[in-house]
């Protein structure tokens, strides 16, 4: 199951606070929680971070800290004994920075049932070398790093690289996403909090639908804190398994066109073209109706058109724009897709399955 989270930092905001924002994440359906023991500078910190971990228990969420080998030296800590991360009531560790591969798959099989997330995003051979060392498979998941410097993040190129990395060896993933609201991180730089560089500046639910719709990333987390109400509001609503896109459909749409936007399963067509993204299945489904011409105005990216009657052999046949294209006056523009949500066009793959909903 696809999981939403939050990020926490108990060096900033009161416990209050701290516990409310948790509360409110639970009760639209929040299940995860990242937070930092790297920044947790002290034992006031920890101690605070051990009261809302509890809280956090007490609502379900998996709650998994930062950490890296710098953490188990300052706190005298082995990697063969987790007790400590356990006794503050984690469920597991990420590894911003790891050990040799050995250590990990040690850890791996901890006798607290302690996942261990491996830094998704280093590109290297790190994944391997630890399975190499045969450890506890089940045990191991992976997310993410989230970059607070502006033009620091991912490429898509990196990000897609990694993230497959992980999904051909079967193991669970996670990335982050960065609200426009909210202040704060484990770090003082604050220029959001994204995995992806061209996701920093986007609204937080195509953040959202981009990561799940490339069907390389189980979990998404909002990596800084606190959300507003209304972002977290918007993130249950995703369809965390099938990338929907919104339209706005012009006044002349036809009840017939209305329902092929709607009521269909879309497929973009394998053979696929660098103009429109073809949904072909109601040509067929629709060959006995007409479909009279009415706004066959330019053709503008992100147009979702019907081709009308004088095209015989397609009409009804549904595309959405991908470019600016003259029309023949053999379409009809019968919607458009939400201004936000156009930037998901381009990474609809050959065969992926959408679909559109009313806005």
């Amino acid at each position: 199951m696809r999981k939403l989270g939050i990020a926490i930092y108990p060096q900033y905001g009161t416990e209050k606070e701290q516990i409310h924002y948790i509360e409110k994440a639970s009760s639209y359906g929040f299940s995860r929680i990242f937070t930092c023991l790297m920044s947790a500078e002290n034992e006031k910190d920890v101690r605070k971070l051990q009261d809302l971990v509890k809280r956090a228990n007490q609502l379900g969420f998996e709650v998994i800290a930062d950490v890296s080998p710098t953490v188990f030296h300052d706190k005298n800590l082995s990697y063969k004994d987790l007790s400590y991360f356990k006794e503050l009531g984690l469920s597991g560790l990420r590894l911003d920075l790891g050990f040799s591969g050995l250590e990990e798959s040690v850890m791996s099989f901890n006798e607290h049932g302690l996942s261990i997330e491996l830094n998704m995003s280093q590109g290297t051979k790190y994944l391997e070398q630890i399975l190499s060392y045969v450890p506890n498979k089940h045990q191991i998941i992976g997310c993410h790093n989230f970059y607070p410097r502006r033009y620091t993040g991912l490429s898509r190129e990196h990000f897609l690289k990694c993230s497959k990395q992980y999904r051909e060896h079967g193991i669970r993933t996670a990335a982050m996403i960065s609200s426009k609201d909210a202040a704060f991180g484990p770090w003082p730089v604050q220029e959001g909090l994204p995995t992806l560089e061209e996701h920093r500046y986007l609204p937080i639910d195509i953040q959202a639908k981009d990561m799940f719709q490339t069907d390389l990333i189980d979990d998404v987390i909002i990596g800084n804190a606190f959300a507003s109400e209304e972002e977290l509001k918007r993130l249950p609503s995703i369809n965390r398994y099938q990338l929907e896109l919104k339209v706005e459909f012009k006044k002349a749409a036809t009840k017939t066109e209305k329902e092929i936007v709607l009521a269909g399963q879309h497929v973009n067509r394998g053979d696929v073209s660098t103009y429109v993204i073809r949904s072909t299945d109601s040509r067929v489904t629709y060959k006995h109706e007409e479909f009279p011409p009415h706004d066959t105005s330019l053709i503008t990216r992100g147009s979702v058109t019907i081709d009308n009657s004088g095209y015989d052999r397609y009409k009804g046949e549904m595309h959405i724009a991908l470019q600016d294209m003259e029309n023949s006056g053999k379409t009809n523009i019968v919607a458009r897709i939400d201004k936000d949500e156009q930037y998901l066009l381009d990474h609809i793959q050959p065969w992926q399955k959408f679909r559109l909903v009313e806005k």
